[in-house]
């Protein structure tokens, strides 16, 4: 069964929806209305990973995410919290957090200290970028980017997927070396600019998810609302809005629902869990109870 992860931005700057949740009360309301949309995770975040988004302290991440984890679990409702510094770790553990979920995928001795010793899941990411933060360097040969996006070629000479795979290998084994039950990890292959400035990067990944999938541990997928998703509708260009990327964004979450992954983490839930239900009706030949009066 696909784990829904609803996406809660406690931030002044997400790319998506930044300063719509930083206030605890609205952010509780938008959480609240993930889970009735069909939910099983909250992942609530206090600090962007976009190019342009600003610093945020650990204690300040700590005071923005404390009063919501404490409504959230009071309501039994399962939290994860997206962040990479392991005093915010801590903290939230304590809180009661059921998922920590880092971009750096526990790069720092500290992080891998602060959650050794929990039972939490961990979303570990792979990214091409230097921190924690997605990046818009071109990591590929220039020559590529000169190309048509319809005419570049779908796979470079050494692939992305084949990156990532030897990544997540390399690390899983450093964090079982490091005392992490290798049961507890979840991965996450990135997505938009965490892979590249380039579209086909992306849609290269989401092509062989299967590859991932088949290392044996649960695959997380966040396609919402990025960049890639823009430029493939729009143009490189033209890239269509956020505000637009809706169609673009359920077309690849069903894609990875199709293909191997565990958790799919997402913006808009009830598009998503509504889609599901009715490839699942389709898939088992569910016919709809009848309406009064049919």
């Amino acid at each position: 069964m696909i784990q829904l992860i609803g996406i809660l931005n406690v931030t002044r700057d997400s790319f998506s929806d930044g300063g719509r949740f930083l206030d605890p009360e609205a952010a509780l309301e938008h959480a609240r209305q993930l889970a009735a949309d069909g939910a099983d995770i909250i992942d609530v975040g206090a600090e962007s990973t976009h190019p342009d988004a600003e610093d945020v302290p650990a204690e300040v991440e700590i005071e923005r995410l404390t009063p919501v984890i404490e409504r959230l679990k009071a309501d039994d409702v399962q939290v994860s919290v997206d962040t990479h510094k392991p005093a915010v770790m801590r903290q939230v553990l304590a809180l009661g957090a059921d998922l920590i979920n880092d971009v750096t995928a526990l790069c720092d001795p500290e992080a891998v200290a602060a959650v050794r010793d929990s039972d939490a899941r961990l979303i570990i990411m792979h990214s091409r970028a230097s921190g924690a933060r997605a990046e818009r360097r071109v990591a590929t040969p220039p020559s590529r980017r000169t190309w048509p996006l319809e005419k570049r070629p779908c796979h470079p000479p050494e692939t992305i997927v084949d990156k990532i795979l030897a990544f997540f290998e390399r690390r899983v084994a450093e964090l079982t070396a490091a005392g992490i039950a290798r049961e507890r990890l979840i991965l996450d292959p990135g997505m938009g600019f965490f892979l590249s400035p380039l579209p086909e990067d992306s849609l290269a990944v989401l092509r062989e998810l299967e590859r991932i999938a088949a290392l044996g541990l649960p695959v997380c997928v966040s396609t919402s609302r990025k960049s890639f998703i823009g430029s493939v509708l729009g143009g490189e260009g033209t890239p269509r809005p956020v505000s637009q990327r809706g169609a673009g964004t359920l077309a690849t979450e069903l894609w990875a629902a199709r293909h191997g992954v565990a958790y799919i983490r997402t913006h808009d839930v009830r598009a998503l869990r509504d889609a599901l239900t009715m490839l699942t009706a389709i898939e088992r030949g569910a016919t709809p109870a009848p309406r009064v009066g049919d």
